[in-house]
């Protein structure tokens, strides 16, 4: 890597034409957790972890857990002490490449920090060894307002290879998804889009397309995508605690949105026991959700 960024990354940071200004924002990007992003940590109780199964696929993953479930055991390390949602792959994914990224979002307060590096498993939970640790703005996120939790009682995921009706309505009617990616070079990577209610869209052939609105410049995701074509996409209903895992074959497409053609979807009813209010959107998506005028939508 050239600093702090992998070939996927520069090759999309040039055709974007923006190199010069992601070297500038690339800066934020340190590998220890400061006294800042430690406070931030202490009051957290959701993450979302990318790692990779051993047949090379990318999956997003929810983890929940009191305030304090995760903590730095020094600036160069995080402990996880929290168990994915029953049937998840995390824990074997970890036990065969420890490659793995977390994304900490708060929907509170809009922030989100991001920690990138190898898991390993312990009996206390996952130890994260840190390679990068950065912020995010909040330009995309949702604001909700946090309610009592409610016990959760998840069985095991219903597996499937495409999506039913119900699970296309629930995506066609999201503001918000996990997006879980992988580069050689990089490692594994979690991150979050937002937009407004129907930015995701579901084609005739059962893919889904989703745009990939301005942000920091340094194309992360989208550079991990360049490199190694394969995504977890994961849907939260903040209201019920259901959690919908997607895996499949990703695509950057000219106008910088995401296509991805599924493999496996997993959903786990009652999986989280946090829930939200609605949502207050983001007063920066775009006035319209974007569709590429190739894709075709599904009635």
């Amino acid at each position: 890597m050239q600093g702090p960024f992998h070939a996927g990354e520069r090759e999309v940071q040039r055709r974007a034409g923006v190199a010069e200004e992601a070297g500038v924002v690339g800066r934020i990007i340190g590998q220890i957790v400061t006294p800042a992003a430690t406070r931030f940590l202490a009051r957290q109780r959701l993450a979302v972890a990318a790692s990779l199964d051993p047949g090379g696929r990318v999956w997003a993953s929810l983890l929940t857990g009191p305030a304090g479930f995760l903590s730095p055991t020094d600036p160069a390390h995080l402990l996880i002490t929290a168990e994915p949602i029953p049937g998840d792959p995390l824990r074997a994914n970890l036990g065969t490449r420890p490659d793995l990224g977390l994304l900490v979002l708060d929907p509170g307060t809009r922030q989100r920090v991001r920690f990138n590096g190898r898991g390993a498993l312990l009996p206390e939970g996952i130890l994260v060894a840190l390679d990068q640790v950065y912020g995010n703005c909040p330009k995309y996120i949702q604001w909700r307002e946090t309610e009592p939790d409610v016990p959760a009682e998840p069985g095991a995921p219903r597996v499937a290879t495409d999506l039913d009706a119900r699970q296309r309505a629930w995506i066609g009617n999201a503001d918000t998804l996990f997006i879980a990616s992988f580069h050689p070079e990089g490692g594994a990577d979690a991150s979050h889009r937002g937009g407004l209610p129907g930015f995701v869209h579901i084609l005739d052939d059962g893919g889904l397309v989703f745009p990939d609105y301005p942000g920091n410049a340094m194309f992360n995701t989208l550079g991990n995508l360049v490199g190694y074509p394969r995504a977890g996409l994961l849907f939260v209903d903040f209201a019920t605690g259901d959690v919908l895992q997607l895996t499949g074959r990703a695509r950057l497409e000219s106008d910088f949105s995401v296509r991805l053609d599924l493999d496996e979807v997993r959903e786990t009813r009652a999986a989280s026991p946090l829930r939200f209010g609605p949502a207050t959107l983001s007063p920066s998506h775009p006035a319209r959700s974007h569709m590429p005028a190739t894709a075709h939508l599904k009635p």
